[in-house]
């Protein structure tokens, strides 16, 4: 302590009330100034944080500014197939609507602006409207037939017996929800999250995710909803709080934003080099999940961006065979081939994080968006394909419903009803494929399996193995988890004898969520 001074108190604190981007720079004054938080906070305007990140940010590149601009930000009303690229991020946190605890027949689903022609918006629209009969018919069929077969405890009061079951049936009955269905997704993200997913879908190839990405960009510039401010604001003297009213999100730190077109072009860049070195390999197999085995980091890379962009729905292991008998030289080219674009500002492709437990996994989509949340991981992912086949309808059935209610529902013609409208989406889907290009896949329903890599580590899939395979969790991905494990056990018999899983054949009571 020198002469007369205080040494300086421990303060922990915190702070609410204060716009992203003057946050961000009260906290980056740490690193060039003695100041506290709340001293450089208070002698800032809006115009000084601008200033101050268009110089740290844009022209020195001190890129980690932004993450520390955290901001809350809504999408509602967009189609399930978008809220997938949406969240396709791996520093993501948020919320998305549940199918299981909420009907979709209200908001219905998302019809694109291209669709001029009025044949063919006619045939997509006839098509999304027999999939939300379907699903419609069948939740009410399937609340009855378990309603039928669950008694309910006398402790139970009815309210709570029906959602719960009523819960159980939506289970099976998203099978048939097409990817056009609207939903609404929240998060709470840094600044450089929203930057990096901005320019990822101004390139997306579906015009509804160009779209959201510019409404996005918009968000961030334009004065940020205040629903609890609102009320006082209305209740000051005219003009006091006008400046509170005007706050924008991130109008600085987002001014920039332009398509990512690095990754595209690695992509094209990669199809044709996936088909020639790939070629007369079959189709790959129709296993749930495969555990790849080890190669050298070089050899997981490569293999690892043929599979992102390989024709012929090979699974890893194959593709991996291949890339075992190229030459060195081989090799090198296509390590070459994925960096060849990569501009000054452009970080590596997802493909580049290999190493780890990597498991090959083929699901369906709405199990897929369970396992899509899990962020400590790498997940490449290919589009759905109706060719990669559906799970069997009995077997979805017996397992939602348990065998008792699955035989009822087939006695009552809902499993018939099931396949029947899958197999009408699908036929729509392939008729009307030639107008609709890369929105034919908004008809797809949930029911249609996606094949994804699931790149983790030791932590990651014990997690998901314990998380995901508890009793109360949806049937299908309950059985990508069982046999991730399993895969797991295989392989590494000593790491696997300790974790807590339950496997998903065990018989759970329907009315435990």
């Amino acid at each position: 302590m020198t002469d007369g001074a205080a040494e300086p108190r421990r303060h922990v604190y915190a702070v609410w009330g204060v716009p992203p981007e003057t946050q961000a720079y009260a906290m980056a004054k740490y690193s060039r100034s003695s100041q506290s938080m709340l001293e450089s906070i208070a002698e800032l305007s809006a115009q000084k944080a601008a200033d101050f990140l268009e110089t740290f940010y844009f022209q020195y590149g001190h890129r980690s500014i932004a993450d520390l601009a955290h901001i809350a930000l809504a999408f509602e009303n967009i189609s399930l197939w978008a809220a997938i690229k949406v969240v396709d991020e791996p520093l993501w946190d948020g919320q998305e609507r549940s199918t299981r605890y909420q009907p979709f027949t209200r908001t219905r689903y998302h019809v694109p602006d291209s669709l001029t022609d009025p044949a063919t918006r006619g045939a997509y629209i006839a098509a999304a409207n027999a999939l939300f009969r379907a699903y419609a018919d069948l939740s009410r069929g399937l609340l009855d037939v378990l309603t039928t077969v669950v008694p309910r405890p006398t402790e139970m009061d009815d309210g709570a017996y029906r959602r719960t079951l009523r819960a159980r049936a939506f289970d099976v009955a998203r099978y048939l929800l097409p990817l056009a269905t609207r939903t609404s997704v929240g998060q709470i993200t840094s600044a450089r999250v929203i930057e990096r997913q901005i320019s990822r879908l101004l390139a997306d190839d579906l015009p509804e995710c160009r779209a959201i990405a510019a409404d996005l960009r918009d968000a961030c510039v334009r004065p940020a909803e205040a629903p609890l401010l609102t009320p006082l604001l209305d209740r000051a003297p005219p003009g006091l709080l006008d400046e509170v009213a005007k706050v924008a999100a991130a109008p600085t730190l987002v001014k920039y934003t332009t398509p990512a077109t690095y990754p595209g072009q690695a992509r094209a860049r990669f199809r044709p080099l996936a088909a020639a070195i790939l070629d007369g390999l079959p189709p790959g197999s129709d296993q749930a999940v495969q555990l790849a085995e080890g190669q050298t980091l070089e050899d997981g890379i490569v293999t690892t961006l043929l599979y992102a962009e390989e024709p012929g729905r090979r699974d890893y292991r194959q593709i991996a065979a291949r890339v075992g008998e190229l030459d060195t030289a081989r090799r090198d080219e296509i390590l070459a081939a994925a960096i060849a674009d990569r501009g000054r500002h452009d970080e590596l492709l997802r493909e580049h994080r290999a190493g780890g437990l990597a498991f090959d996994v083929l699901t369906d989509i709405g199990s897929f968006r369970d396992l899509h949340r899990h962020r400590r991981c790498v997940q490449i992912i290919r589009d759905p394909d109706p060719a990669d086949g559906i799970d069997d309808a009995e077997s979805v059935f017996t397992a939602g419903l348990g065998a008792d209610g699955a035989t009822l529902a087939a006695e009552r013609g809902l499993v018939a009803c099931y396949r029947d409208a899958i197999a009408a989406a699908f036929d729509a889907a392939a008729t009307h494929r030639g107008h609709l290009g890369v929105e034919t896949k908004y008809l797809y329903p949930l029911a249609t399996r996606v094949r994804a890599l699931f790149v983790m580590d030791y932590a990651e899939a014990a997690y998901i193995a314990e998380l995901r395979t508890g009793p109360t969790g949806h049937f299908a991905y309950r059985r990508v988890a069982w046999e991730m494990y399993r895969a797991f056990a295989d392989r590494h018999p000593a790491l696997a004898g300790s974790l807590r899983v339950t496997d998903p054949s065990e018989p759970i009571d329907m009315l435990r969520r």
